[in-house]
């Protein structure tokens, strides 16, 4: 019989779940000035990003590994009237850092709207119980309320994912929300309001460019902050091992904590494959197609993890991680199989210590 706790169980916890004990010991040394309605402060929501150690002597870890000065415009934009857009490359942690936003400030992050391109205006506005619209006529008991509905009515932060592959015409459905705060419900006679502390933070990555551009009179209700790469092979492995640990203890791998070499080299391949050119400088590089994002080398690390705990000694090794490495760098058989082959006979293929990667990934192919 499992002793686990209903939480213990989860996949995935939800930020305010799984950081619960970091967000009560920042409320209780939180002396700073907290807007309306936010359950902390712009300095403790700061450092529950960043990461910091308490005066009471609790360690924060940091949920993101960059600019300070980002997640300060981020944070200060959220305190106004203006809606934040964080903006970037698939795998730049916007949802995780919109997700970690809302638990921080609103102490809840499920309030979210996922973006597609089937998306109706019910979900940004509010929609309708049927049965008893048909059976009472409009009332505000028949109406069903859409998380943004939500978040006017209770001064919380809402989350719209990817909105830029949201129709242009939904899209518009925020232009009032977000420059009047208020949600009129003309079936009603009547509107919602927005209470102190409502806001909503939206994010869209710049491989949709062109997709559902923004228009210009909603462009003007965000402030937009653009998340970049990791800046350096350092920050990004130390993203990469700490959400591979993380992610590790909630799977339960029985795999043993891979090594830091490891990691490196996985996110060096991505780095210059990313980047078109070695890290020394010295040799040109083709491109792949896809975006090598750090979240799909989270996703390589942990599918070979995965591969040593069940079908090795524990140890992930060259052989683990060479699959995971195809399938996130030739997305196009033809075009990325390519550069990736000449990567390995120019690059791996070269490296006295990646001989071991050279021989595990040339099999594969």
């Amino acid at each position: 019989m499992s002793t686990q706790s209903p939480n213990e169980a989860i996949l995935r916890q939800h930020a305010e779940q799984e950081f619960a004990h970091e967000l009560e010991a920042l409320k209780a040394v939180d002396e700073h000035p907290r807007p309306p309605n936010w359950t902390l402060s712009p300095w403790a929501v700061r450092t529950y990003l960043m990461g910091g150690k308490l005066s009471n002597g609790v360690d924060i870890s940091p949920k993101y590994i960059g600019q300070a000065r980002l997640m300060e415009i981020a944070i200060s934009t959220l305190a106004t009237d203006r809606a934040l857009l964080l903006y970037g490359l698939p795998g730049t942690a916007k949802s995780w850092v919109s997700e970690h936003l809302a638990a921080a400030i609103s102490g809840d992050s499920t309030l979210v709207v996922q973006g597609t391109a089937g998306i109706g205006e019910e979900a940004l506005r509010y929609g309708w119980n049927y049965a008893r619209l048909i059976a009472d006529g409009p009332s505000r008991a028949a109406l069903v309320p859409s998380p943004v509905m939500h978040a006017l009515e209770h001064g919380t932060l809402v989350r719209v994912e990817e909105l830029t592959r949201v129709p242009a015409d939904v899209q518009d459905s925020l232009i009032t929300i977000l420059s009047e705060k208020t949600l009129p419900v003309p079936e009603l006679n009547t509107e919602v309001q927005a209470r102190k502390g409502f806001n909503v933070i939206a994010t869209a990555n710049n491989r949709d460019k062109g997709v559902n551009e923004l228009s210009s009179a909603l462009k003007r209700r965000f402030n937009t902050v653009v998340l970049p790469v990791p800046a350096t092979l350092e920050e990004e492995t130390e993203i990469v091992q700490q959400r591979v640990e993380r992610l590790g203890r909630a799977l339960e791998l029985p795999a043993e904590k891979p090594a830091l070499q490891e990691i490196q080299r996985i996110v060096s391949v991505f780095r210059e494959l990313r980047q078109g050119m070695t890290a020394d400088g010295k040799t040109k590089l083709k491109t792949p197609s896809g975006t090598l994002s750090t979240a799909e080398a989270i996703s390589v690390v942990n599918s070979g993890m995965a591969l040593a705990a069940h079908f090795g000694d524990g140890q992930m090794r060259a052989g683990d991680v060479a699959s995971g490495l195809l399938g996130a760098i030739v997305k196009d058989p033809v075009q990325d199989k390519v550069v990736w082959q000449e990567y390995l006979e120019t690059v791996v293929k070269e490296r006295s210590d990646w001989k071991d990667l050279y021989r595990a990934c040339r099999e594969l192919l």
